[in-house]
């Protein structure tokens, strides 16, 4: 039989990797919401803010990366 607390500390380690997936979804939306934004109003600089956005996208879900890594290896 598995002990409570491995149970609890499991479960515990999945809420909060779902809480800290927030933080990068939120990102990824502001991201690309400011590039249509951006986009609308200067069409012409569409290449420069996809480029930007990209770079910005990648490091945004980095650290969704980085926070499951920590939920399983805790």
């Amino acid at each position: 039989m598995i002990p409570l607390e491995v149970i609890l500390n499991g479960s515990l380690n999945m809420i909060g990797y779902a809480l800290a997936t927030l933080g990068p979804a939120l990102g990824v939306a502001w991201i690309f919401s400011s590039v249509i934004n951006g986009t609308a109003r200067q069409p012409e600089a569409r290449g420069a803010m996809m480029g930007t956005a990209f770079i910005g996208f990648a490091v945004v879900e980095a650290l969704a990366i980085i926070a499951i890594a920590l939920a399983f290896v805790l």
